[in-house]
């Protein structure tokens, strides 16, 4: 898998997974402390994953909650913005690629009829979300 960082000020922005087959086996991308973990496998017909279940951990973050879009298809435009909402790089996702949104203020442009996915850390909280002075209503 093909895999950018999107980086400002020297923090992590976002993660940028451009679609690609991978080699067989189990590959993460992110780190083991982030908030979400995001990673691939490739395995074969017949083969199989041990009856497990995840135990309830205690999180403790003053990191922002992240967002991974999935496109199943079509194609966006990404824009990222710094803390005075002035854009400072934009990126380009087709279909079967994905992004991390790590933190900080993005936007996004359709440019053809997309279908996405969307997974965030819950529980989701809509005035914790700030929205640049123009889109405000």
């Amino acid at each position: 898998m093909k895999i950018r960082e999107i980086i400002h000020n020297n923090e992590r922005v976002a993660l940028i997974f451009h679609y690609s087959k991978i080699a067989p086996g189990v590959h993460f991308y992110t780190d083991a402390s982030s908030l979400m973990q995001v990673g691939k496998q490739s395995r074969k017909k017949g083969s199989k994953i041990s009856p497990h279940r995840h135990i309830s951990v205690e999180l403790k973050s003053t990191e922002t909650q992240p967002e991974l879009l999935y496109i199943e298809k079509g194609s966006i435009k990404v824009i990222f913005y710094d803390d005075d909402w002035k854009p400072f790089e934009e990126v380009v996702l087709l279909s079967k690629d994905m992004i991390l949104l790590i933190q900080g203020g993005h936007g996004f442009e359709i440019l053809e009829d997309t279908q996405m996915i969307e997974i965030k850390q819950g529980p989701y909280n809509p005035d914790a979300t700030e929205r640049m002075e123009s889109e405000r209503s």
